[in-house]
């Protein structure tokens, strides 16, 4: 992370504090790992981390061809239907795993939004956290 303060806005840098405070206290193991969310302007991505081993257990992002279907709306709330359908993703696919709680982590960005959708779509597919 410190290496990309030189080249990011001040808007990121603050983001990347953010999200150093917020992975000092948070941790994945393989029985509860870190569902991780990454929002950039256009996609939003999603990874289940299973942190002692360094492994990633599952992903899911609105690039894949099962969460890929359009949604007829403006644009927002096109982004937000593809949010929720990402996180219902990652859900079954943690579900099928049996993995049933994860710690949720939002990477700096606010609980608000798309990152609150994915939440929501991962609690409806049956994860609690």
């Amino acid at each position: 992370m410190a290496g990309h303060t030189k080249i990011a806005t001040p808007k990121v840098r603050r983001r990347l504090r953010r999200k150093g405070a917020i992975r000092k206290r948070l941790s994945g193991t393989a029985e509860r790992p870190r569902l991780a969310v990454f929002r950039s302007a256009k996609h939003i991505y999603a990874q289940a981390v299973d942190d002692t081993t360094g492994r990633i257990l599952a992903a899911s992002s609105d690039l894949e061809s099962g969460v890929k279907t359009s949604i007829e709306s403006n644009e927002d709330k096109a982004k937000k239907a593809r949010a929720r359908l990402v996180g219902e993703a990652i859900g079954k696919k943690l579900v099928g795993l049996k993995i049933e709680a994860v710690v949720f982590d939002r990477n700096g960005f606010m609980y608000h939004g798309r990152v609150k959708e994915v939440a929501d779509g991962a609690r409806a597919a049956g994860l609690k956290f």
